[in-house]
């Protein structure tokens, strides 16, 4: 039995597309509609700011990332995005530009596999928000 991803494609297939070389990129994923359940928005990848766009593409090529905290778990402490076990969900640093600090820009994705996330959500007030991206 294959493991379905959240967004409900097997993950198996978009590992193997992946390591096999066969050209599958992200973009090929076509957008999902928001799950009415979660009460959380979509943001289309197009209007993301251009550091979440860059983002979005070093997420998918495995880095390389450059804050030590990207990539690290994020709890969902906040309880804001669908429940899902502890170590699901990885934050990413968006920068600002003219932040010395990381900022308050992040965008979180969940999976099993980093570079092949079943969903991604971007915040940029610290996680008092979320918006689910789409393509």
């Amino acid at each position: 039995m294959l493991r379905k991803g959240w967004a409900g494609w097997p993950l198996v297939v978009a590992v193997t597309l992946t390591a096999l070389g066969t050209g599958f990129s992200p973009d090929m994923v076509q957008a999902r509609k928001a799950n009415s359940d979660t009460g959380i928005s979509t943001v289309v990848i197009a209007e993301l700011p251009v550091q979440g766009r860059n983002m979005v593409k070093l997420i998918y090529q495995g880095g390389p990332f450059k804050y030590d905290k990207d990539g690290s778990m994020f709890g969902n402490r906040e309880r804001l995005l669908p429940a899902n076990h502890r170590s699901y969900y990885r934050e990413y640093t968006v920068q600002t530009p003219g932040e010395r600090s990381r900022g308050a820009r992040r965008i979180v994705c969940g999976g099993w596999v980093p570079t092949v996330p079943d969903t991604c959500y971007y915040t940029d007030d610290h996680y008092a928000s979320f918006r689910r991206i789409v393509q």
